[in-house]
């Protein structure tokens, strides 16, 4: 993944689902329908982490950015009066 915007959007989405999952009972639900509803207690032990590694990935993919906005100026139409 080259593209800082790529990296953002993986981190974003990520972030996003971990959350909904996290503080909405949509992955208890889900859970609970296929028959694992066993498996809800141990939701925080992959949830919470996997949230902190999408949240660093954004934070990765905005320095990124930042980085590569710093250094090269975006390409546009030059020598253009």
């Amino acid at each position: 993944m080259q593209n800082p915007k790529t990296l953002m959007r993986a981190g974003v989405i990520g972030a996003v689902l971990v959350v909904l999952c996290c503080f909405t009972p949509v992955l208890v639900i889900l859970l609970g329908v296929v028959g694992l509803s066993a498996l809800t207690g141990y939701l925080d032990y992959v949830l919470l982490p996997a949230l902190i590694a999408f949240i660093g990935l954004t934070i990765y993919a905005v320095w990124r950015k930042q980085k590569a906005d710093a250094c090269c100026p975006p390409t546009g139409i030059r020598g253009k009066k």
